[in-house]
């Protein structure tokens, strides 16, 4: 298939776009939505939010639990988002419930997902006012909070804590990527956009796209019994069926997420804009099942299916930034828990 000028200058620009932390409006499914439920909180998805708090000190904002099960045990400022709520609204919400500060979030330091069905979202965040929650102001959120120095023993709910203030840490040192917060834009299933990336040892780059309506990025709903990453394994899948098991569907991070909310049941969902890579695997097998020797055409697997299409990159700034971003994993991390 030909790709048109005005058409190519269109799949750059939305790429560009969702490289620069920027969103899209999500407008079509194109893989798995008859085995994905619309997303609705508190009925088939569980967001989480989480935040991480760091003083000139070094020192980590904690909250000791009421609750029975973890009672008197200490954790991270962390809850449910509520029905109605933005993912920056609940964080700032719990960090004031559970700990007596306000605050405001910095950027998304990761991911964590078990399926679209329960999503954990990490946010780096600062004071900006309050006090914080003493004992005489203990109730059903928390018990108190306190600034933890990491060196004193504290009673921890669990360890998992741990990676993420770690992760909070090397952020506020050295940014590895760039600031990410949700774009206010609607959808109704959990979704992944991809940008699905083939590149060889010359440093050219191609994009899968799907043709009609018009050339777009492929969108996959979540399904409950996968990763949400899963997604881009069906897409590949789909497009080349032959080449599926002979290469690796890495799914690198996540350019931007888009999330609304505001309309239960119908602006739940969230679209996770990601990068990922379509590597050969360079152990391969004959019939037999003996190794042979890997020969690499320089070129993508070719597509199968006919809606889709290989995009070769050729503005010389975009092909730049994703062979450097795909090489340094330069973008949001997102971690399958299962």
């Amino acid at each position: 298939m030909e790709v048109m000028e005005e058409e190519r200058r269109q799949v750059e620009e939305q790429v560009q776009e969702l490289l620069s932390g920027q969103g899209s409006e999500v407008t079509r499914y194109d893989v798995s939505l008859d085995h994905s439920k619309p997303a609705t909180l508190r009925k088939t998805v569980t967001f989480i939010v989480c935040a991480v708090i760091i003083n000139d000190k070094e020192e980590v904002l904690m909250v000791q639990e009421a609750k029975q099960d973890c009672y008197k045990q200490w954790y991270l400022p962390a809850g449910r988002v509520e029905v109605g709520e933005s993912l920056e609204e609940a964080v700032k919400r719990e960090v004031k419930e559970e700990a007596g500060f306000d605050c405001e979030p910095v950027t998304l330091l990761l991911i964590q997902e078990q399926g679209p069905q329960w999503i954990r979202f990490i946010f780096l965040a600062n004071i900006t006012g309050g006090t914080i929650k003493s004992l005489s102001a203990a109730d059903q959120e928390s018990l108190q909070a306190a600034w933890w120095d990491r060196r004193s023993v504290l009673p921890l709910r669990g360890r998992d804590i741990l990676r993420l203030i770690d992760c909070g840490l090397k952020y506020r040192q050295t940014p590895w990527h760039p600031v990410t917060l949700p774009v206010d834009l609607s959808c109704r299933h959990v979704l992944q956009r991809l940008v699905l990336v083939f590149t060889n040892a010359e440093e050219q780059i191609w994009i899968l796209l799907i043709k009609a309506p018009v050339l777009h990025l492929p969108v996959a709903a979540a399904v409950k019994t996968h990763a949400v990453t899963w997604a881009a394994n069906m897409v590949v899948q789909d497009a080349m069926p032959s080449a599926y098991y002979d290469h690796d569907v890495n799914t690198l991070g996540v350019f931007s997420l888009q999330h609304n909310g505001r309309q239960h049941g119908k602006t739940d969902g969230v679209c996770f804009n990601t990068l990922v890579s379509l590597t050969p695997d360079r152990v391969q097998r004959n019939e037999d099942g003996e190794k042979v020797e890997w020969t690499g055409t320089g070129q993508p697997p070719p597509v199968e299916n006919p809606r889709y299409v290989w995009f070769k990159v050729q503005k010389q700034t975009l092909k730049q930034k994703l062979v450097e971003t795909t090489k340094n994993t330069s973008i949001l991390p997102i971690h399958s828990l299962y």
